[in-house]
């Protein structure tokens, strides 16, 4: 997703709205104060013993878990890593130009459409060379996350995280809820849930994100994952009869969800499933960070978003992807090929989740003996899926969700009434923003 990464959450803030909101233009392209800069400067030239790397990951676990990763791959290799970390939100927002000014060797990024919005632009360099080294060591539908609309492959991953609905086991055991796989079975739970005085679905959107994954969640289940793909890159129209289905769906369960939501950080939502005052929650595994004590976290489990149409069941899994890219003209080419080699193996993959343990290794072949109870069913999940997508604002442009999808949801979400014009409102501005690439 976005800044989804588990550090990057609890500094989201109601503005993100307005970040990249001309990721597109080329004009805007060009835009910003380029206060997010390479390590050296344009002027420095490139020592072939150090390779620099552009870093979103400000907070402290990241932020050691990379360290201890780059001092692995200096013992190795001679090669000494200069990081450039920067806050998480600021690199967001200042991406553009960095990239196209005199930006590090390597930069942290997301999978999906985001690395090919910046691929396709000339800001990234292919990393063939390196997919043939590493290429083993990833599932096929991870492959697929890390190609350019050209096919070559511009993204290493590293790691990823399934969103699915959590639940308490100790509170489907006392109630005797059993866990639903089917429309009809989830809607009848939340009945039943509210029927013993339990909000069925925790829910959280003062950040406006949340709800882009609970959208993502029914659409593709309702409409499969080609349609999900077509509606993100902007080329599906948001008044198709498919996209009103998903919404109506989406009406029928609002009822169950927590009232207020608008007002509600998703910290506070998954504290009422810390407190058993509610039943289930549909978000990413970083909900395990508000599981402050052990047996608590010891009691948390999660289940696949139920199926809505048989035709496509379970089989697509939202596992936003966090990893990195070679940036358009590295100085130490040689050095960052090396690095992002490094970055792709099971070695550096374990030795980021000994520091972050609520995600998983986007390799097959990384040790999962460590892994607790959850880590293993989201790495079986992500695994198993036929179809892996990114975050709603990930599989789409930027801007289009920030300024577009985020305020019609929460409109959506206070009164779900009037949802024909809403679309109508979504498709005119969608034209829009994606005639201006």
């Amino acid at each position: 997703m976005h800044d989804l990464s588990p550090s990057g959450l609890s500094r989201l803030a109601p503005s993100r709205r307005t970040l990249l909101r001309g990721m597109g233009g080329a004009a805007v392209l060009g835009a910003g104060v380029p206060l997010l800069s390479a390590c050296g400067g344009s002027g420095t030239a490139a020592d072939p013993k150090t390779v620099t790397v552009g870093s979103n990951a400000s907070d402290a676990v990241p932020k050691k878990a990379f360290a201890d990763i780059y001092a692995a791959f200096k013992t190795q290799s001679g090669i000494t890593v200069d990081v450039n970390t920067k806050d998480h939100n600021t690199f967001q927002e200042q991406i553009n130009s960095y990239l196209q000014g005199t930006p590090d060797d390597v930069f942290n990024w997301f999978a999906g459409y985001r690395m090919q919005f910046f691929a396709a632009k000339g800001l990234a360099t292919a990393v063939d060379d390196v997919w043939q080294t590493i290429g083993g060591n990833f599932p096929e539908a991870m492959k697929a996350l890390s190609k350019g609309e050209d096919g070559k492959y511009y993204f290493v991953p590293l790691y990823t995280y399934p969103w699915a609905i959590f639940y308490r086991k100790s509170v489907f055991r006392q109630n005797g809820y059993t866990v639903p796989t089917t429309w009809d079975q989830f809607v009848a739970l939340c009945k039943q849930m509210q029927k013993d005085k339990l909000v069925p679905i925790a829910f959280g959107d003062k950040d406006a994100w949340p709800a882009l994954g609970t959208f993502d969640q029914i659409n593709f289940r309702a409409n499969g994952y080609d349609f999900h793909v077509e509606l993100m890159a902007g080329k599906a129209s948001w008044t198709d009869a498919k996209v009103r289905k998903a919404f109506d769906l989406w009406a029928e369960i609002l009822p169950y969800h927590q009232d207020g939501a608008v007002g509600r950080t998703w910290q506070d939502a998954a504290q009422t499933l810390v407190s058993k005052k509610a039943g289930m929650y549909l978000l990413g595994t970083f909900v395990g960070q508000q599981f402050t004590d052990a047996a608590d976290r010891e009691d948390l489990d999660f289940f696949a978003f139920p199926e809505i149409d048989p035709a496509y069941g379970q089989e697509t899994v939202e596992a936003p992807t966090d990893g990195f890219m070679l940036s358009k003209a590295p100085k130490n080419k040689d050095g960052a090929t090396k690095l992002l080699e490094y970055l792709g193996s099971p070695a550096a993959e374990e030795i980021y989740l000994k520091s972050d343990p609520n995600v998983v290794a986007a390799s097959t072949k990384a040790d999962t003996s460590s892994y607790s109870a959850l880590q293993k069913k989201a790495y079986e999940m992500i695994s198993g899926a036929k179809h892996l997508t990114q975050f709603m604002d990930r599989d789409s442009r930027p801007d289009f969700t920030s300024t577009v999808m985020q305020p019609a949801l929460q409109k959506f979400i206070r009164d779900p009434k009037g949802i024909d014009s809403l679309l109508t409102s979504i498709e005119r501005q969608k034209k829009t923003i994606f005639a201006s690439s």
